[in-house]
């Protein structure tokens, strides 16, 4: 970084494969920032014990909508990366417990801890008026940090490839399965951006001299349907597929009966919403705000499948 983040860096669901990704990015920054991480659970605090530089890393175990939990666990940072999210909501994991009470307590601990900005991770298409129940989520969530006393950078991106990812397993397994059914074809427009490249923008964002208050969308460099990722990843992977196609009625269809039938449901319809939505998104005024370099698609999805890559 040319601007250096300074003092400590709090960092939300810091065991995520983002979470995780950003703990080894700061391990090897030379200026050897240390790392606040917070945990919902003993089992994630263990989780990250194969990290490097443990000595630079304060593991903090808080419920993320714990406002006085969050306020001690920020103390002593200057910048908080919040990377907390979920695609899916179940009967037990709700949508406003996982976005915007953590986010409100968030702001709230920031600000009474000192802290100086806030990063936030948000996926493209967030909108508090969109129909979809996570994308309106997300946006009402982006909205909290926006209105926060804290200067707030909210970094919204699409899918990312990264080992290890969910995502990213979900392609290997269209790519190797010899014949796999896509929704519609895989006709929705995806702009799959590389890990490697979500790191440098979220450390670029947290840089103390970076605009703040304001929604920064990023893509990856190319967009292309999701039929021809599945086919450039069965090119990397050297395997052969076939696709048939699931129509889109069938799919929600699916998704209905699974929410009806299951507390955790494999599929949900707004989960499908988002997976089904166009992206496709001119990258380059945030790739040069934020001064980073782009992967290329096939060089993300090399590293992606590389095992000795895995966060």
């Amino acid at each position: 970084m040319s601007e250096q983040v300074t003092d400590g860096v709090l960092v939300t669901g810091a065991n995520g494969h983002l979470g995780r990704l950003l703990i080894r990015a700061l391990a090897h920054d030379p200026e050897a920032v240390p790392v606040r991480a917070v945990v919902r659970s003993e089992r994630a605090a263990r989780s990250l014990d194969d990290l490097p530089h443990p000595e630079r890393r304060d593991v903090r175990i808080v419920d993320y909508r714990d406002r006085a939990g969050l306020t001690e666990a920020a103390r002593g940072c200057g910048t908080a990366i919040h990377l907390v999210g979920i695609l899916k909501q179940t009967r037990i994991n709700r949508y406003v417990d996982a976005h915007e009470r953590p986010a409100e307590a968030l702001s709230a601990a920031c600000a009474e801890a000192g802290v100086s900005r806030i990063v936030h991770t948000s996926i493209l298409g967030a909108d508090p008026a969109s129909r979809n129940g996570c994308l309106a989520s997300r946006g009402r969530t982006d909205e909290i940090l926006l209105a926060s006393p804290v200067p707030a950078v909210i970094l919204r991106v699409p899918m990312v490839l990264g080992p290890g990812d969910p995502a990213t397993d979900a392609l290997r397994r269209q790519a190797t399965a010899g014949r796999t059914s896509l929704v519609r074809g895989g006709a929705a427009v995806q702009q799959p951006i590389a890990a490697a490249a979500v790191m440098s923008a979220l450390l670029a964002a947290a840089r103390p001299g970076m605009p703040s208050d304001t929604v920064v969308e990023l893509g990856g460099p190319e967009s292309l349907t999701h039929r021809a990722l599945v086919e450039r990843t069965a090119a990397v992977l050297g395997a052969d597929v076939r696709f048939g196609t699931t129509p889109l009625f069938a799919a929600h269809a699916f998704a209905w009966l699974a929410e009806t039938l299951f507390a955790d449901p494999p599929l949900t319809r707004d989960m499908l919403g988002v997976l089904e939505q166009d992206d496709a998104i001119d990258p380059e005024p945030a790739r040069a705000m934020l001064g980073i370099e782009l992967t290329s698609l096939d060089a993300a999805l090399r590293a992606a499948f590389a095992e000795e890559s895995a966060p």
